[in-house]
Formats: C-alpha cells, structure tokens, sequence
C-alpha cells in the first residue's frame, strides 16, 4: 500500500506571480509541494475544509493516467474492493467555475474535475474530485494548430513556455478550473503517474490519501 499525508500551511506565498496557500503532499516517493491560488477563493477554501473535516483521508488516487493527470477525492474509493470502478462519488455540492485568463494547464496544475458540457453547460466543478496534470510536451506547430483550428485563444508567451518546456494539456484551458499548481515535486508527479493501472485507470496497487491542514 502506498499512503499520501499532506500537511498545508497557510501563508502567503509568491509563485510567479501568485499568492497562496502551500500544501505539501509527502509521500514514499518524495515529497509535492503545491500552492493553493487566493484567486480562486472558493475551490481554496473548499479544499481547506474538506481536508480539515479528514475528508481525504484513506481515499485512493482511483483515476491515472501517464502523460496526462492523476486524480483522486472519491469517498466511494475508501476501502474499495479491487478493480471496483471508482469515479463517480463526491460531496452533495459544486462549485462555481472560477476560471482566471492566467492559470492554465500547465504540468503540475491542479484542477477541478466535473461533469461533462452535455449535463453541466455552466462548467461547474466537483466539490471534491480534484487533478494533478501531467500532460506531455507541445511543439510551437502544435499550439499554433489548437489557435487556427478554434479550440485554444492565442496563447501567452508565458503560455507558449511552459507547453513547450515543461508542458501540459491545453485543449482543457478555460473549461476546467486551475486552483492551484505544484512548486516542488514534479518527479514524484511523474513516478505516480507511471504506476500500473487496469483497465479503468485504477493503479493496480492502491495508493492512498491523507491530508492534514496545520495553522
């Protein structure tokens, strides 16, 4: 079994540009360090709450996928039997869109999950399924092909680095909330991600969450 703590300190912190909240996230492969935006108020202090309440705690990272995200906050996933489909649990509450021309899908980000366009046309998120992007590297070729073909705004300079170097998922730009990002830890992201999974994107091997807020 593999066991997750965070502990999340609230202070102030300036990552470019951006003030927050930290969380760290430690694990057997090493440590992820993450700010939680102040800009987006509602998915910050909800994750807050959540996490002071043990929401988190035992839940499974129940959804990977290598080169694109890894995503937990199922209740359902607590003590569930192997290969059960996990995914579709949460809080009886969502959450507002809080989308920010700024905070994108770069690697590290951390997002909100929701329900599709066809059943929620206002975007709003999960109040407790969340994601890691992992992503994959995009050419200059590339992005300039999301813009001609209408499924990204012209991208940032800023925008336009982080793709090529550290990359991301840009086709989720603007239709998913950014809350947060990872500032530390991007190899442990990526260890988990590489974890075998079956046939739902379950890991094979359980990994679990514990979260714990310190004031």
């Amino acid at each position: 079994m593999f066991y997750l703590l965070v502990t999340i300190v609230p202070l102030n912190l300036l990552s470019q540009d951006k003030e927050g909240v930290i969380a760290k996230l430690i694990t057997k492969y090493g440590d992820i360090n993450i700010l939680l935006y102040n800009s987006t108020p509602l998915h910050q202090q909800n994750f807050i709450k959540l996490s002071n309440e043990g929401f988190y705690n035992d839940q499974l990272f129940h959804r990977v996928i290598n080169n694109f995200m890894i995503q937990t906050g199922d209740p359902n996933s607590k003590g569930a039997d192997k290969g059960e489909f996990l995914g579709s649990g949460g809080v009886d509450y969502s959450i507002p869109a809080e989308f920010r021309e700024n905070l994108y899908h770069k690697k590290g980000a951390i997002s909100a999950a929701r329900k599709g366009d066809s059943v929620n046309p206002k975007r709003v998120s999960s109040g407790s399924q969340f994601y890691i992007v992992q992503g994959q590297i995009y050419s200059q070729e590339q992005l300039d092909g999301f813009v001609k073909t209408g499924r990204h705004k012209a991208f940032t300079s800023e925008e336009i680095k982080s793709y090529t170097t550290i990359g991301g998922t840009p086709h989720l730009d603007a239709t998913y909330t950014v809350f947060g990002e990872v500032i530390s830890g991007l190899s442990v992201l990526d260890t988990i991600a590489s974890q075998p999974v079956d046939s739902y994107n379950r890991p094979i091997e359980d990994i679990k969450l514990q979260i714990k807020i310190i004031k």
